[in-house]
């Protein structure tokens, strides 16, 4: 009956080049390495290597047999591996960068629940509405929102989101509340960007709409719109869940309800599928089990820009 570690040592010494530098990587005796070589040419009744003093050939039987037997070991390798890492507790620290507002909203509470089912976890959080590189940050795991452009990222599609109007009851004591669109040219507006002058594209009753806004106060931060905002600087547009807590709060009320923005993909990005670390993995998967992700089959899988 064929031995696979016979299998594992044809293969090492092919790889190795030499019975001697596979019996050193082996950690076994020469005459070893070259007793469970004959044995495995004995069961299959072939000659796998050529022997001499100078060199050590394959045959063609040889060859053909390490071009199978080789691939076989990787998948059982492979195997063991992930079989290894699925019994183990997670334990390390992941790295997860997320937007502002959406760290606030939903995130801190899958990090703890993450946090409290695991002991052996850390977690550092970096919230900023600038989009690092992964790598270059040494992150594990980024959310992100809208449209994503190509790269060699992974991203796994959460869900969906969209933005909600909100003013501050000062600002509209002052200014009064847009009855349409149109109306915010005549508006303060909170910018979330570099520039206080952007048109925002917006969703309603009468299919897409754009009106270029302007104001005096711009941020690339969510949270310092939503500051702004809520000190009486503008119209701003916001997250849903963020809009909904201040507007519960009383801090801000929604304008302009039947309208918002175009909804965009909520995604979870991280460097390579290749080997995704369990500990990643496991935290991916509880996050898209808080969202209900795959509930009707929509989680999706692209490559995006980093």
């Amino acid at each position: 009956m064929l031995d696979l570690n016979d299998i594992m040592i044809f293969a090492r010494v092919i790889e190795a080049g030499s019975f001697t530098a596979a019996a050193r990587l082996l950690g076994m005796p020469k005459t070893t390495v070259s007793r469970r070589i004959a044995t495995l040419e004995r069961e299959l009744g072939v000659r796998l290597l050529q022997r001499t003093t100078r060199s050590l050939n394959l045959t063609d039987a040889g060859r053909l047999y390490y071009e199978e037997s080789s691939q076989a070991l990787r998948t059982i390798e492979g195997a063991n591996l992930r079989l290894a890492e699925a019994r183990a507790e997670p334990a390390g620290t992941i790295r997860i960068s997320a937007p502002v507002g959406f760290g606030g909203h939903f995130l801190q509470e899958a990090i703890f629940d993450f946090l409290s089912a695991y002991p052996k976890t850390r977690v550092e959080l970096r919230l900023t509405d600038d989009r690092l590189n992964l790598v270059e940050n040494g992150i594990d795991l980024a959310f992100r929102t809208g449209i994503l452009e190509d790269s060699t990222l992974i991203a796994r599609k959460l869900g969906s989101t969209h933005r909600i109007l909100c003013a501050s009851p000062d600002y509209l004591a002052r200014c009064g509340a847009p009855d349409h669109p149109a109306d915010l040219v005549r508006h303060d507006c909170v910018v979330a960007g570099q520039s206080a002058h952007v048109p925002w594209l917006l969703e309603g009753p009468h299919g897409r709409e754009t009106v270029t806004v302007s104001g005096r106060f711009a941020a690339n931060e969510m949270q310092a719109v939503m500051a702004a905002a809520i000190a009486g600087y503008g119209i701003a547009q916001l997250p849903y869940g963020v809009g909904e807590a201040c507007i519960k709060d009383g801090r801000l009320c929604r304008i302009l309800d039947g309208y918002t923005t175009p909804p965009g993909g909520l995604y979870v990005v991280y460097p390579s599928s290749r080997h995704l670390p369990p500990l990643v993995k496991t935290f991916i998967e509880l996050a898209a089990s808080r969202l209900n992700a795959g509930a009707g089959g929509n989680d999706e899988f692209l490559i995006v820009s980093p």
